[in-house]
């Protein structure tokens, strides 16, 4: 379609702005051809007429859609032009904080002049091996390719940096080497990556300084060529240097600085070694303070001159060489300060003894007078004579200034020269990157002669630029194979010719130099009549006749001739040379050598006017004449050579092009500044580029791509099977003009505008399709709203006809209930009226009638009234007269009876008088009388009886009468004492009246005492109630400082529980940590390893010289990583087939054991006679005494002859057991032994031969003494037995059992079962042999041992008394301790008796349960230990019977007919065990672990099958306590198994294979290690099949060592395998078909996403994961082990994939979210499907899951950023801003995230602690544990199947 048809209403475009360059406006109504006048809109508001320009009514132009702005590739703009370039890098770098963007092949790097997290480590492994076009735009994506086309086209490459002073260049190539550095590493231990970077610090402190633009600018260019090897490693580096500004060490402009090393240096001349420099601060020296500005800020010179001394080390230059560095540098400042004095307008003088011109030649080494002298004088030669003339002050200053700039620059050359002597290799070099790093194009406001060649250099820089974009455009053409015309881009040869042509600038500058007269006033006529009007790029201003102008390829520059000259000579006086040459300073002389002699360790280095640090060869070579010759060479000349030779590098190379553009001119960071941009575009040929990628078709795509993105503008017909073939019909009929696009073979090519056209029909279709949806959802809405009105419309229409019918039936009610009232209100009111007037009649007649009646009653009342005043006043008068008689008549009565009372107390008073009286007082006196009267009258009838009995007899009578008599004398004595007890009764009278009156006392005293009680009651009552009320209050306060204390304790209690949790947590996280850097060391070290083994095998090539022999280990030490080690240099040297013996040395140790275990062997046979000799001679007597029942036995024979035959057996296998070990011995001896040492006839030999035979000797004997001993033991077992068989084996039990040496046990239990056997006798052959007398002494010994016994008893018995005893006496001072304890309790309070009881009952506890532990330790040794014994012994004793029974004979058993053998033989069940030859030990690893194929045979095998082989070799050679046998065995495997993994350590099943194997190997070991902790889940069968012997726990840490490192490696292996599908699986893959759209691509093209073949997708990393958990199950690895296996693939999954998505623009969008959440999903769900979502791999996806909802939720309000900052804890500040940044809306609808909202989330999520670092780290490795995974499967039960062939071992 055309253009213009695009400028329609709305469409947006750009207008020419004076202050922002360009400015957006809109249009207002559709243009039609023919208008002159745009009605626009701008942003602000305001509305616009735009004119037209009349001549080329050329249109403003388009703007981009908002989808395209702010992508990666400005080729991928629809519009390119300037005002789109400008705003896409505007939007990048303000608004997305990104700072680099693509231009079609050029790499455009805006300064954000603040430092940014994007560069680290994390970051280079990021874009390691990816594409260009797949990662957003980097300084590391363009250096990786770069190393990527290196390797792959074997072409060397060049980066070429350029743009202006403060751009970034420095720092950009900076990261391009840094880039290399990491990526390659180097193929040597010289570090030559670290002394590659290490050369900038250098170059940057002699060659950058402060400008007004920049704090760090280079004011010189170089080119590092960095060199690498076949492998593509960094082998050195080469620099060229070019047009150093020499000029800034003499002058430098205000607020600018020299060159940094000097105020470097003045910054640290407080150091002692740089004393002798006697330097000063900045601003003491001419050279250092002109520019007024000595302090850069945040800079510290100091630590810089440390850094940059620290370089110089580590690049070899020596410390003297640094201190005469330094000692130039100091010259030179005070060169600087050197004064002249004028004599006259011609000549100079310095002052005498100038103390800076002192200085410096003490420096220097120069004589003082002579420097002097040639600093104000010159020569002049002639042809026939030399004059030595004067010069002026000023000519003086420029000739020091001359000399100083020329020092400096023969040092920076020398410098230089150092550097590349360090960075040398003398590895051939294979190819190489080089790393240009040049000024761009430059113009101020005065321009020199630096200006105009930096402006030539970039003139051919641009040319090749150009030539480069052209060529990349017509490949692309003719590799899609479609018709293109010739593209007219800038050719600027025409400028260069200008330039460097005959008769151009620079050669009629050189040519003006030769003039002996020559001026820059002469010079710039010759320009002007040589080019002047002739040329159309140069120009003359017009007011000035010494100037020129250049039209450039970016501007044009005006150039003031002044200065051109002298410049370009670089004139230095020859006499001050020479007197430099001279110099007793040795460093000075090699600064001014000539090219031929230079000491400089690289290519030398050309005159001191030279440019360049490297000169060809060619330009060293030639005649001797010449050198006069090139040393007249003029700067421009130079330059231009070098700059050909630069150039002609660079077309040998690929280039790849990073342009740097300083944003603003104030270094504010994130500022852009539009026309300082504009200008720097245009200089640095980026706009160029885009008018290259303009005239052509600048937008590609692919036809799947296209499919993808324009499938809506398709009808369902328009859809063929072919791609390519739709595409076609669709672009036919939306672009109708068939020169807007091309059909390539794999893409479609449009012009310019071609796809915004599309864009915008997709737009149009999209709205159009969202207008007919929004219709109809609208429409529906409607009915729906309609419809629920109008049923809600029914509904109170029916509600309110209700409510009307319900109101007029209350209104009838209301009307009827009216008229009732009405009829009851108005009888109401009538029945009231009536009511009220009866009321009032009834009232008067009341009142009425009251008052008569009250008349009336008043009268009768006065009436009644007057009766009764009368009545009572007559009844008065009667009382009184009543009274007054009655009151005569009782005085009178009064009076008589007072007359009578007295006579009456008379006669009262005598009788008082008498007994009577008296009687009546002591009526207790009268019953006493009356009692004894009663007695008299009993006595009386007592005296009538005997009186009457008197008559019979007088005797009697007269008896009883002088009793009576008597009696009566006792009455009288009683009448007395009745008359004393009346004096007694006065007195207890008196005493009464005393007790009264005490009485009365008392009961007064106890009124008052009951008063002060009800007082003290009272107080007590009331005191008591305060004392409640108090206690009332303490309760309450104790209630509250309990509950606070509750609370407090709940408190305290859950923040030690938090803090408990905290902590927990930080010591988990500090395990994991210090699990990590352990396994990480492991890692190392098995990296180390194998670079060890890797290093010894080139060595090994290189030598071709096998070493023989290896080393040995200590056979005590049990574990040692070296060890295996070394075995494994054993395992290898053993292949090699004519290594047929090995060391004497070596192999003689093993024999020796064997020697020494027979000398102990013998030495415990010796012990045994002895004792066994003892017990005999103590049962000598018994055996005497026994001598009678012995001959009455003859069935004692039968033992004897059973002696004989045990006798014979135990010597046949005893002796065929020696005779075999000696000739094993003799053999060892004579084949592995070195000849000279060990040959018959030698004497060690025969020492060692006799020594041998002795023992064998000696061995029968005392074998036979022992026999006979076990036989005298059976026969007094025998004798014994049949006298009591219980009691006699009960006895011997007992017996058996206090044995505590080894061979009394072993004899007496082979005695034991030898009684049970029967067999007939010869008793003549007995006799006859005198075998009797033996029976006899065995008799003697048995009685011996009995009474041993008994004694041995019986001191047990005292012995146990003893310890009883003793124990009571240690129970009784217990007993006295406890109780003085008591007595001391019971004296202390009872919270401190408390407090100490419970203090001594936990000291006692605790005592008494360390005593039960140490008796449990000991118990558990001795059980440890008399186990291991039982078995030994039971070994031995089966050993004994098995041989017994092959040495007896058939015919032995024939010959025996009295009594028949019985011998039970039990069958051996299978005891979990294999055993192997020591010589088969190779083989068994080799077809077990080496040659084992997991994916053939071991398919088929029981999980951990070699694991439990390898294990129970183990167990066989720990029951033969073989300490070699077990060390061997476990070393050999441990090294099998890494030489299997180093092998094939890529094969995911060969590593998981033996991962699993070494587990089990490692769980086995432990489970049948004995230690309790691990034998809980044992069954008995396997306890019984426990270690023995070695305690192998440090064989346990090497296996678990081991495990860490294969599971590190297998981790390795399946990141490797899963790393490739990741990105395009989870993030370049379209899961959900349709959800997102592919965005137009630029030049650089990333990774389709969609589907192709060969494409991985989701579902290749689930079968992948699939794969993976299969192998492992297969395999039997432990599920725990699994789970951190899976826990860890995802855990890479996820780390890769978000870092992918924080550095990939065009994956940030709505859809890719979705795309995201909904793959992760699969994942979760394949994680429930294994039952693994509690493995902690779905938490390793959080910070992924968070991002993907990042992308998808809505961000745009304060509550939105409230929400994403707690939602997304899971990332770090900086990945949740970088994602915000990369946000990019796919399609119109959506919108882009504001700046205001990214700083209101950086706001809030300022005070989060998180790590800076942007990226995650993808090779991170969890710390593996390998938890104790017990096997139920009994090795007893395993089968070995013959597919191993492992024939050669056998089951035990």
């Amino acid at each position: 379609m055309a253009a213009s048809e695009l400028y329609t209403k709305f469409a947006r475009v750009w207008i020419p702005d004076p202050e922002e360059v360009w400015k957006s406006a809109e249009l207002l109504k559709d243009y039609k051809p023919g208008d002159k006048v745009l009605l626009l809109h701008l942003e602000e508001g305001k509305d616009l007429e735009y004119r037209l320009d009349p001549k080329t009514k050329e249109l403003p132009h388009l703007r981009n859609p908002d989808i395209l702005v702010g992508e990666n590739d400005l080729t991928a703009l629809s519009y390119l032009h300037e005002p789109a370039v400008l705003h896409n890098l505007r939007v990048r770098f303000i608004d997305s904080k990104l700072i680099y963007t693509y231009c079609g092949i050029v790499l455009v790097a805006i300064n954000p002049y603040e430092q940014l997290p994007i560069y680290g480590e994390d970051i280079i492994n990021a874009y390691s091996g990816q594409n260009m076009g797949d990662m957003d735009p980097h300084i590391f994506a363009v250096a990786e390719e770069a190393y990527k086309q290196m390797a792959r086209d074997e072409r060397n490459q060049s980066i070429i940096v350029s743009g202006e002073s403060g751009a970034g260049k420095t720092v950009s190539a900076k990261y391009a080497m840094r880039y290399f550095a990491t990526v390659s590493g180097s193929a040597s231990d010289a570090n030559v990556e670290e002394k590659v970077l290490a050369s900038n610090p250098i170059m940057e402190s002699i060659g950058n300084a402060k400008t007004t633009r920049n704090d760090n600018s280079s004011r010189f260019g170089k080119y590092i060529e960095i060199g690498f090897d076949k492998r593509y490693r960094i082998i050195g580096a080469n620099m060229r240097t070019y047009l150093l500004e020499k000029s800034r060490v003499v002058f430098q402009a205000e607020e600018e600085r020299n060159y940094h090393i000097f105020y470097q240096l003045c910054a640290s001349a407080q150091l002692p070694e740089f004393k002798m420099l006697r330097l000063g601060n900045a601003n003491s020296f001419h050279y250092t303070k002109q520019g007024g500005s000595p302090v850069i800020e945040g800079v510290d010179d100091a630590k810089e001159m440390a850094h940059t001394r620290q370089a110089c080390s580590l690049l070899g230059i020596s410390e003297s060489y640094q201190m005469g560095i330094f000692r130039i540098l100091a010259g030179i400042l005070h060169l600087g300060n050197v004064a002249f004095t004028s004599r006259d307008s011609d000549s100079c003088t310095i002052p005498s003894k100038h103390e800076p011109l002192s200085i410096f030649c003490d420096l220097m080494g120069v004589d003082y007078e002579e420097m002097c002298h040639w600093l104000c004088h010159r020569k002049l030669a002639t042809a026939t004579e030399t004059y030595i003339k004067p010069i002026s002050k000023l000519q003086a200053t420029n000739a020091r200034d001359a000399l100083a700039k020329h020092i400096y620059a023969k040092l920076f050359n020398w410098i230089v020269d150092h550097v590349n002597q360090a960075l040398h290799s003398a590895v051939k070099q294979h190819s190489f990157i080089g790393v240009l790093d040049i000024y761009g194009f430059e113009t101020f406001e005065i321009n020199s002669f630096e200006q105009f060649c930096i402006n030539y250099a970039n003139e051919k820089l641009q040319q090749q630029f150009n030539m480069h974009v052209f060529k990349l455009e017509q490949e692309e053409y003719m590799k899609e194979q479609i018709p293109w015309t010739l593209i007219d881009f800038y050719d600027n040869q025409p400028c260069i010719n200008l330039i460097e042509s005959k008769l151009g600038i620079l050669d009629l500058l050189d040519e003006e130099c030769k003039m002996p007269k020559g001026t820059d006033d002469t010079w710039a006529q010759k320009l002007y009549n040589t080019h002047l009007n002739k040329c159309a790029l140069f120009e003359k201003p017009r007011l000035s006749n010494k100037a020129f102008i250049i039209q450039h390829f970016a501007d044009k520059v005006e150039y003031q001739c002044e200065g051109f000259l002298e410049k370009n000579k670089d004139t230095v006086f020859e006499e001050q040379i020479k007197v430099l040459k001279s110099s007793k300073f040795k460093m000075l002389p090699e600064l001014f050598q000539d090219d031929e002699k230079a000491i400089s360790p690289t290519s030398a280095t050309s005159s001191g006017r030279t440019p360049l640090t490297r000169i060809p060869s060619k330009a060293t070579k030639g005649r001797p004449g010449q050198t006069a010759k090139e040393h007249k060479k003029t700067v421009g000349h130079q330059f231009r050579n070098s700059l050909h030779l630069l150039m002609e590098t660079l077309n040998a190379t690929t280039p790849h092009y990073v342009r740097c553009i300083k944003p603003n001119d104030f270094k504010f960071p994130f500022t852009f500044d539009e026309k300082r941009a504009v200008q720097q575009l245009r200089a640095c040929g980026v706009l160029e580029t885009i008018r290259i990628s303009a005239a052509g078709f600048p937008s590609r795509w692919t036809y799947q791509e296209f499919f993808s993105r324009y499938r809506v503008l398709m009808k369902q017909k328009d859809v063929l099977g072919d791609r390519k073939q739709t595409c076609k019909n669709v672009l036919e009929k939306l672009i109708l003009d068939k020169d807007k696009y091309q059909f390539g073979k794999t893409k479609i090519f449009f012009r310019a505008g071609q796809v915004a056209y599309l864009e915008k029909l997709r737009a149009d279709k999209l709205r159009a399709a969202c207008i007919r949806i929004q219709k109809t959802i609208r429409g529906w809405l409607l009915r729906k709203k309609y419809l629920r009105m109008r049923k809600a419309a029914i509904t109170v229409q029916r509600y309110v006809r209700g409510y009307q019918a319900r109101c007029y039936a209350k209104f009838l009610r209301r009307t009827k209930a009216a008229v009732i009232i009405q009829k009851y209100w108005r009888m109401y009111v009538v029945h009231k009226k009536y009511k009220i007037k009866r009321a009032a009649t009834i009232v008067l007649q009341s009142y009425l009638r009251g008052y008569l009646a009250r008349n009336r009653y008043h009268k009768i009342l006065r009436e009644h009234k007057a009766v009764i005043i009368q009545k009572w006043v007559r009844g008065w008068l009667a009382r009184t007269h009543y009274k007054k008689s009655m009151h005569a008549i009782i005085y009178l009565q009064c009076c008589f009876r007072r007359m009578m009372a007295k006579r009456e107390l008379k006669k009262l008073k005598i009788e008082a008088r008498s007994v009577e009286r008296y009687k009546k007082l002591h009526i207790g006196m009268e019953n006493k009388i009356m009692q004894l009267q009663r007695k008299v009258d009993e006595q009386n009838k007592d005296y009538k009886c005997l009186m009457e009995k008197l008559t019979n007899l007088e005797g009697v009578y007269n008896s009883e009468t002088e009793k009576l008599r008597s009696d009566l004398e006792r009455l009288q004595l009683s009448e007395e004492e009745a008359k004393v007890a009346t004096g007694r009764v006065l007195s207890l009278q008196e005493e009464i009246a005393k007790l009264r009156k005490d009485l009365e006392q008392t009961q007064s005293e106890k009124k008052t005492i009951e008063e002060r009680a009800d007082r003290y009651k009272q107080e007590t009552e009331q005191l008591v109630s305060n004392l409640k009320e108090e206690n009332t209050l303490l309760k309450q306060e104790k209630e509250t400082l309990n509950h606070l204390i509750v609370e407090q304790a709940k408190e305290m209690t859950e923040t030690m529980e938090k803090k408990l949790v905290e902590e927990t947590k930080q010591l988990e996280l500090e395990l994991n940590d210090e699990r990590l850097r352990y396994q990480n060391l492991l890692n190392e070290f098995s990296r180390l390893e194998e670079r060890y083994d890797d290093l010894k095998e080139e060595m090994t090539l290189m030598v071709n010289v096998p070493k023989p022999g290896h080393k040995r280990t200590d056979s005590t030490h049990s574990s040692n990583e070296s060890e295996y080690t070394f075995s494994s240099e054993i395992a290898d040297t053993e292949d090699i087939p004519s290594r047929t013996e090995e060391p004497s040395e070596k192999k003689v140790p093993l024999d020796m054991s064997l020697f020494l275990k027979l000398q102990k062997r013998v030495t415990e046979l010796e012990q045994e006679k002895q004792v066994m000799q003892d017990e005999l001679d103590r049962k000598e007597e018994q055996m005497l005494r026994s001598k009678a029942k012995e001959e009455e036995r003859p069935q004692i024979r039968g033992a004897e002859l059973e002696y004989e035959s045990l006798k014979r057996q135990e010597l046949e296998s005893e002796n065929k057991k020696l005779k075999n070990e000696l000739n094993e011995l003799r053999k060892a001896l004579s084949e592995k032994s070195a000849p000279e040492v060990t040959a018959p006839g030698a004497p060690a030999y025969r020492v060692l031969m006799e020594q041998l035979t002795s023992v064998s000797e000696e061995l029968d004997v005392r074998k036979e003494e022992v026999l006979i001993l076990r036989s005298q033991l059976v026969s007094q077992k025998e004798a014994i037995q049949p006298k009591n068989t219980m009691t006699d084996s009960t006895i011997l039990l007992e017996d058996v059992q206090k044995m505590k040496d080894k061979g009394e046990i072993a004899q007496a239990y082979i005695g034991l079962k030898e009684t049970n056997r029967s067999s007939a006798m010869d008793y003549h052959e007995l006799n006859e042999d005198g075998e009797l007398w033996l029976v006899y002494e065995g008799l003697k010994q048995a009685n011996r041992l009995l009474e041993s016994q008994l004694q041995s008893q019986k001191r047990s018995h005292e012995n146990e008394a003893e310890a009883l005893r003793g124990e009571i006496q240690s129970l009784k001072e217990e007993n006295n301790r406890q109780q003085q304890l008591l007595a001391q309790n019971l004296q202390l309070p009872p919270e401190a008796r408390i407090e100490a009881s419970l203090q001594h009952e936990i000291t006692r506890l605790t005592n008494e349960n360390l005593d039960l532990m140490e008796q449990l330790e000991k118990q558990d040794k001795t059980v440890r230990k008399l186990k291991k014994q039982l078995k030994v012994f039971a070994k031995k004793i089966g050993e004994l019977e098995v041989g017994q029974m092959e040495n007896i004979s058939p015919g032995q058993i024939i010959d025996e007919p009295i009594r028949p053998v019985n011998i039970p033989r039990k069958e051996k069940d299978f005891q979990g065990m294999l055993e192997y030859k020591k010589e088969d030990e190779q083989k068994l690893v080799k077809n077990l672990i080496l040659e084992l194929k997991p994916r053939g045979v071991a398919v088929n095998l029981i999980p951990g099958l070699p694991a439990y082989i390898l294990f129970m070799c183990v167990r066989h050679a720990d029951y033969l306590n073989d300490d070699q046998k077990v060390r061997s065995l476990l070393t050999s495997t441990i090294n099998s198994i890494k030489k299997v993994l180093k092998k094939r350590g890529d094969d995911f099943e060969t590593v998981s294979f033996w991962l699993s194997n070494t587990c089990r190997f490692l769980h086995c070991l432990k489970q049948y290690s004995g230690e309790e902790g691990f034998m809980k889940h044992n069954t008995s069968r396997q306890n019984e099949h426990c270690l023995t012997n070695f305690d192998l726990a440090e064989y346990r840490q090497v296996l678990s060592d081991l495990a860490i490192q294969i599971y590190q490696q297998l981790v390795r292996v399946l990141e490797n395998i899963l790393q490739p599908m990741i990105v395009s699986g989870m993030l370049e893959h379209e899961t959900i078909q349709g959800v997102s759209g592919v965005k137009p691509t630029g030049l650089r093209k990333r990774t389709s996403s969609i589907a192709d073949e060969g494409t991985y997708t989701l579902d290749s990393i689930l079968r992948q994961l699939n794969s993976f958990h299969s192998v492992m199950c297969q395999h039997g690895m432990d599920p725990e082990l699994i789970k951190q296996v899976v826990k860890q693939m995802f855990y890479i999954v996820g780390a890769i994939t978000l870092n992918n998505l924080l550095l990939r623009k065009d994956m940030c969008s709505w859809s890719k979210g979705m795309q995201i959440r909904y793959n992760v999903s699969q994942l979760e769900e394949w994680l429930r499907d294994k039952n693994l979502m509690n493995s902690g791999a779905k938490e390793t996806l959080e910070p992924l899951i968070q991002a993907a909802q990042l992308l998808q939720v809505k961000k745009k309000t304060d509550d939105d950023a409230e929400a994403i900052c707690s939602m997304c804890n899971a990332l770090t500040t900086a990945q949740i801003v970088k994602v915000l940044n990369l946000y990019t809306p796919v399609n119109e609808f959506e919108e882009r995230v504001s700046v205001s909202f990214i700083r209101t989330i950086q706001m809030r999520l300022r005070d989060r602690k998180d790590s800076p670092q942007l990226l995650m780290d993808a090779k991170h490795i969890f710390p593996v544990t390998f938890p104790f995974n017990p096997s139920s499967l009994a090795l007893e039960t395993i089968q070995i199947p013959a597919s191993l062939g492992l024939g050669f071992i056998s089951r035990v």
